[in-house]
């Protein structure tokens, strides 16, 4: 009955970090940090990071530490490594010990067997939406007994859910960003060609013929070109739309 008691309050302790995180990258900072708090014991402490996969490329979008963070970044040079191998066969991946470990040579040889002697890749569940994994890194050899991969494996089900939220928010946040982004150079764009047409007395078609034929032959682009037109007529040129508040 613990169990569960403990599992709901990491649920809501991480539903309430979406909510009062103000972008992804510090939800993903906080998750991190949150899972090597509840990982860590009296007999050592553990660093911890998240891994997600964007654009088809792996990255660490979050990390206790700076020692968390330099594993990670080795998995990303090799291309290869617990973690990744875990987001491929969506499946929790155990190294007891780096000194006997044979998969993944090249990065074993290249990790620092002073500051590591054992590593946990843990998938996070995302449901075809998304790719992420949490690493969970000791400096102990043997660190992760059956019960502490159980407790990292429940804390990644029990983040996924708020996961898969925050990354959404993210997501409608970029869309939110791109639309306002174009809708603005679209008015800079028709200011510039009015600007044109009331200084040549011509239709908006031959000002937007004008506007493109100059940026092709300045190389420019046509926001950039059309900003200059509208500052070169106006003593303020900062251009809103209907939609700024």
């Amino acid at each position: 009955m613990a169990e569960n008691i403990t599992a709901e309050s990491i649920r809501v302790h991480l539903d309430d970090l979406v909510l009062s995180s103000s972008h992804v990258e510090e939800f993903l900072h906080e998750l991190a940090v949150a899972a090597a708090a509840d990982l860590s014991s009296s007999a050592q402490d553990v660093s911890c990071s998240v891994t997600v996969v964007r654009r088809k490329k792996a990255a660490t979008a979050g990390s206790s530490d700076a020692r968390a963070l330099a594993m990670d970044e080795l998995q990303y040079a090799f291309l290869d490594g617990p973690c990744l191998s875990s987001l491929r066969e969506n499946a929790t991946v155990h190294v007891p010990d780096l000194e006997t470990e044979h998969r993944w040579p090249e990065y074993v040889a290249a990790v620092n067997h002073n500051v590591l002697g054992s590593m946990l890749a843990v998938p996070f569940r995302g449901g075809g939406e998304f790719q992420a994994a949490l690493n969970v890194y000791s400096a102990r050899r043997h660190a992760f007994s059956g019960e502490a991969i159980g407790r990292a494996e429940s804390f990644a089900v029990q983040g996924s859910s708020s996961l898969r939220l925050a990354l959404r928010i993210a997501q409608l946040t970029d869309a939110r960003d791109d639309l306002a982004a174009a809708m603005v150079s679209r008015t800079t764009i028709n200011l510039a060609a009015g600007a044109i047409m009331a200084q040549n007395r011509c239709s908006q078609e031959t000002a937007m013929a004008i506007l493109k034929r100059a940026s092709s032959t300045r190389n420019i682009k046509l926001r950039d070109l059309a900003a200059s037109v509208i500052a070169s007529v106006t003593d303020n040129p900062t251009v809103t739309t209907h939609f700024d508040v």
